[in-house]
């Protein structure tokens, strides 16, 4: 599947992050705590270098709570970097963020001084609802779909901290598959860039592997299918998404399940564990190795041709 996601604003977004990041003392990358991995931004993790930097999982109540304690530990560890989990109805939590991002920077501590915090994003993350949260007011537009952010802007909150908010960025290719279906999944990407289908298909995967029961419950199946084929069979027969001659309409099938899966109509699920990361990271390094090899072996072989036929002539 190819998902096309890096229009002209997503690059001037990019240029415009990394303008402003040498200016700033901290940044804070909002993460969508159904992904975890997959929604932190590579271009960040390059462009910050060792600036302190808060993750945050934002919608945290639509993730399983367990696998989000085993993230905020992941990023922590793996990144020497600080995080946080959220509800955006949880305002106290919320608000506890400017003393913690204060105490990440103890040289910036006293009367008078001011802490300049990006604050960054995939689309669709929920960041500016964290922005609204932060502020006590509406500063920031929100929206349930990609890019609503358009441009920087300031906003002064608690304990000195000025806030940078960007817009959602992503970047210009995705070298996992897995992370390009579950950014899809979950609506990072706007619905004219993807099909139901292609992003449905390694999601119901997953789902029969690790939350069977879920489908069980919601969808009032008899018993837990026995592979992806089955499950829009029966799901779309339950569903009444049937065409000609009685056949499921799988594109409205696949459309069913995603929309539910965003809404938390499916339960609380986290579509990565770490475990799951590091496997599919392992076979991706294996993988770019033997495309590197390839390539390589097909310059030597262009060199010798091209050698070949001077000598001829």
């Amino acid at each position: 599947m190819q998902i096309q996601w890096f229009p002209g604003h997503m690059n001037k977004a990019r240029n415009e992050v990394k303008a402003a990041l040498p200016k700033v003392d901290l940044l804070i990358e909002v993460l969508d705590a159904r992904i975890p991995y997959s929604s932190e931004n590579p271009m960040l993790r390059e462009l910050r270098g060792d600036k302190p930097a808060l993750k945050v999982l934002a919608k945290s109540d639509l993730a399983d709570p367990q696998l989000t304690q085993q993230w905020l530990e992941w990023h922590e560890r793996k990144d020497g970097v600080k995080a946080k989990a959220i509800t955006t109805d949880n305002i106290p939590l919320i608000r506890s963020i400017p003393s913690l991002c204060a105490k990440m920077l103890p040289h910036k501590q006293g009367e008078g001084s001011r802490i300049m915090a990006m604050i960054a994003g995939i689309p669709n993350v929920g960041k500016s609802t964290l922005i609204n949260a932060l502020a006590g007011r509406t500063v920031a537009k929100t929206g349930n779909e990609a890019a609503v952010t358009k441009s920087q802007q300031r906003i002064n909150i608690a304990n000195g901290i000025s806030l940078l908010d960007t817009p959602g960025m992503l970047w210009p290719k995705i070298e996992n598959p897995g992370s390009g279906f579950r950014l899809a999944a979950v609506g990072s990407v706007k619905e004219t860039a993807m099909e139901y289908e292609d992003v449905a298909a390694p999601i119901m995967k997953y789902l029969l592997k690790y939350y069977p029961d879920r489908l069980v419950d919601r969808y009032g199946l008899d018993d837990v299918p026995t592979d992806m084929l089955e499950a829009f069979d029966t799901i779309g027969a339950k569903r009444g998404c049937l065409g000609k001659r009685g056949l499921v309409d799988y594109e409205r099938v696949c459309k069913i399940v995603i929309t539910e899966l965003r809404s938390g109509r499916l339960g609380p699920i986290t579509l990565e564990t770490p475990e799951l990361i590091e496997t599919e990271l392992a076979e991706l390094e294996v993988e770019l190795a033997a495309r590197a090899k390839e390539k390589s072996e097909r310059k030597l072989k262009r060199k010798a041709t091209f050698k070949a036929r001077n000598q001829r002539t």
